[in-house]
């Protein structure tokens, strides 16, 4: 059941976690990930950080690389699958903006990362080596993994 909670009506639910918004960031022109959405990843009903999901609207060379989602689960709360929770709950936003599907990036040895991506049952798109202009100018890996999230109506399942 998805649903929204509480006084700020933009927090999302599943009755597991909430997603709780930080702010919507206006496009970023450098690195071209278009407006941004940021929401604390918190256990339902609760307003104890364990993690941050983003949602990237852009598309651009950086948005190649980091991918349209990015998140991060605390150590502590890893082993949940709070990540792929996360991400069934924002595919409404992902849809309402107009996306049939996403890319979720992670480093090749990152396996609770891919294990995330196969649980959406996203495809392995290819690994790519990172260009160096955007490692040096942002910290990231040299490869990652892109994966393709196709996001229907039933992504929340």
């Amino acid at each position: 059941m998805l649903g929204i909670l509480g006084r700020n009506r933009n927090t999302l639910t599943d009755g597991v976690i909430d997603l709780i918004p930080v702010r919507e960031y206006p496009a970023d022109e450098e690195m071209g990930f278009g407006r941004e959405y940021t929401w604390i990843i918190a256990p339902h009903g609760k307003r104890r950080e364990m993690g941050r999901i983003n949602l990237r609207l852009g598309e651009s060379p950086c948005v190649y690389s980091f991918g349209h989602i990015g998140y991060h689960v605390d150590p502590p709360y890893r082993g949940h699958r709070y990540a792929e929770l996360a991400c069934r709950l924002i595919a409404p936003v992902i849809r309402r903006e107009g996306k049939t599907s996403v890319v979720i990036t992670c480093d090749p040895d990152n396996w609770p990362s891919r294990k995330t991506c196969e649980a959406l049952g996203c495809a392995l798109e290819r690994t790519i080596r990172v260009p160096q202009w955007i490692r040096d100018s942002w910290s990231i890996s040299e490869v990652k993994c892109r994966y393709i999230w196709r996001v229907s109506a039933d992504t929340s399942a």
